[in-house]
This record gives C-alpha cells, structure tokens and sequence, in this order.
C-alpha cells in the first residue's frame, strides 16, 4: 500500500517493503530548508519504529538532481542580519546527518544528478549509496567563504592519501567513479535503472536489490591524478600546497592552483585546519562537533556573505574577500574557527557516548 504524507517539500510514502523520502524543491535543485530537515528526521523516527518497513530510500525530484545544498539564499539573509536562524538549522541538520550513519535499517541514498553540501549530508553516511553516470558530487564550500560541513571533512578527511584535500579545498565535483573511489558512494547503477531499482527495493532486501542492478562506473580521473595530488596536499599550510602545485608542471595541478587562487583565503586556511583536525578525531560526532563550532564562526564573517552575494544573489561571480591574500590570513583568524559558538556546543559525542554507556549498562 503506499501511503503518501508529508510536507510540499519532503514527501513520504510506504510501498511494499520500503520507506520512500523524496525531496520536493525541484526548482530549488532540492535544497534543504530547517522544516525539510525536521520533516525526513520525523520520517526516520517513524520508520525505526515500523516492523512494516524494512528499508528507507531518499531520494530527489525532478531532473536536476538529489540535492544542492542547504538553503544558502536564506543563510545569506540570516548572516547580513546577524541572526541564530542558521545555526539552529546546522544544529538539526548535524544532528540528522549523525543519525542517517547509525540509523538501524539500511538507508539508501540515490546520488543522481547534482549531490553537494548538505546534499552529501543527507546522502554519504548513508549505508547504501547509490550514484549514476549523472551524479555530481562536491563539497563546494570554499566558494562561498565556508568550510565543507554536514560531516563532509570526516568523509574527505578519510578519502585515499590527499584525494579529500584536494577536493575540500579545491570544492571540485566527482562523477560515478571517483565518488565510489573516495569513499562518498559504494554503487554505480545506470540512471535508466533507478525506476526498476526502487521497484526492487519494494520487495528485496537492500543490498539484494541493488545487486540486481550495479554496473561498472565510467572511468573517473582522480585515480590517475593520485601521484601529484598526494605530492602537493600533505602541507601545513596552503600557501605550500599552492606552491607545490605550481611547481610540478602538471597541467592539471596548474589548473587546481589557480583554482584555489579563486576561493576564500580565510576559508581555504579554515578548511584545511578543520580537515587535519577531523582526521584525528574517531567518530563522525566528534567530527561534527567541531564543525559546528567551524560553521557558526563562518556565519559571521564578512566572506560567507560575499560568497553568497557573488555566486547565487547578484550572481556576478566576482566575490572580493577580505582578507584578499593568503599571507593576509593570520593564524588568529583561524583560531577563532574552533571556538565555542555562542549558543554553546553541538554536544553530539558525549551524547553518543552517554547512549553507549547506558547501553553497556543494560547488557550487563
């Protein structure tokens, strides 16, 4: 029987075996709002407790793609205006992309089309994550004077050697192959397939439904791109990757220098402190955490308004940051990243443990 409810934006269905979530803001390429993010998080505590759902699926409407992001239009509005809106939404966003990695029915993300910011969110810690010669998948961030968040540098920051810093830094997007390759996806399925493939997952165990319909990826580029990406990343400081970059007379590491050139010299510098930082942290809570932390000091800098402002409001793709320069960034600049918010912290890990220990207890 299916059964639709919902929002206008998320829409929710049961057929046969499955929970169905399906993004409704097609002209928006599905960018999440906060009542978005409650809504698939109602969804998920309804499902965990349903015997009759064996299996959720999310996926997104329309043409464009499964996600673009958050709503950055509306963060822009809420940081010109020094307002809490957005950190009240990373806040549920967070905790929603914390639960989707422990969620304890297999939760399927098809990563068709356009999968970025919190679109990999809501997608990435999934555990079946499905992607198509259509998918593109990207951490954008650092073009808007922001840092890559939504768990996104807990899963670049464990990508193969410097893949993940090449891509958070640089904000570029992945097809089929190099998703699977990083770590953001497991199975290729030819787009054509999905219909028949969400029909399998009506009736078939997750995983058994997907096999029925897994191919081989086109081939991607970062596999051969791995020697100088792995040669120029693994650096203190940007300024020396740059460097590095430069230096090897590689077409395509010239290409992601001047690249980099482009985006935020206070976001790169942020990025890359968040990302060395996540990768010694053992839990995508902990990394969570400290991205809050990363994410509410962005709100109120002058580059996250700009970037928006350039990219998506006046759409005229000359942002002008300030500090304009690399070597303008102090490390005081960067500091202040991971301090506690005003709100106080997201509070996830401990509250993860606190959930194990009394688990632990139980099963004593």
């Amino acid at each position: 029987m299916i059964v639709p409810t919902g929002t206008a934006d998320v829409l929710l269905r049961t057929e046969g075996r499955a929970g169905i979530i399906t993004l409704n803001r097609p002209r928006a390429i599905n960018a999440l709002t906060h009542p978005m993010v409650l809504a698939v998080d109602a969804a998920l505590t309804e499902w965990e407790n349903d015997p009759a759902v064996a299996t959720v699926v999310i996926e997104g409407a329309g043409e464009r793609g499964l996600c673009a992001g958050g709503d950055i239009r509306a963060i822009h509005d809420d940081a010109r205006a020094g307002g809490t809106a957005s950190a009240a939404f990373w806040r549920d966003e967070y905790r929603l992309n914390a639960r989707i990695a422990r969620y304890p029915k297999p939760y399927v993300a098809l990563m068709d089309g356009i999968v970025m910011g919190g679109g990999v969110g809501v997608s990435a810690h999934g555990s079946v994550r499905v992607v198509t010669e259509r998918s593109r998948v990207a951490m954008p961030e650092t073009g808007i004077g922001f840092v890559p968040d939504v768990g996104g540098t807990h899963l670049l920051g464990r990508a193969p050697g410097e893949l993940g810093t090449h891509l958070a830094l640089t904000g570029g997007h992945v097809g089929a192959a190099d998703a699977i390759l990083t770590g953001l996806a497991d199975h290729f399925v030819p787009s054509a397939e999905l219909p028949a493939l969400l029909r399998d997952l009506t009736r078939l165990p997750a995983r058994e439904a997907v096999a029925l319909h897994t191919a081989t990826a086109p081939p991607g580029v970062l596999a051969e791109q791995r020697e100088w990406i792995d040669a120029c990343y693994p650096a203190d400081t940007v300024e020396t990757v740059l460097e590095r970059l430069f230096e090897t007379g590689v077409p395509a590491a010239k290409e992601a220098a001047t690249t980099l050139l482009t985006k935020s010299p206070t976001a790169l510098k942020a990025t890359l402190a968040t990302l060395r930082r996540s990768r010694a942290l053992a839990t995508l809570e902990e990394v969570l955490d400290l991205e809050f932390k990363v994410s509410c000091a962005a709100l109120t800098t002058p580059d996250l308004v700009e970037g928006i402002r350039a990219q998506v409001v006046d759409k005229d793709r000359d942002p002008h940051w300030t500090p304009a320069r690399l070597d303008e960034v102090t490390d005081e600049d960067v500091a202040r990243y991971f301090t506690a918010p005003p709100g106080g912290d997201l509070g996830l890990a401990p509250a993860r443990q606190a959930r194990e220990d009394r688990g632990a207890r139980a099963g004593a």
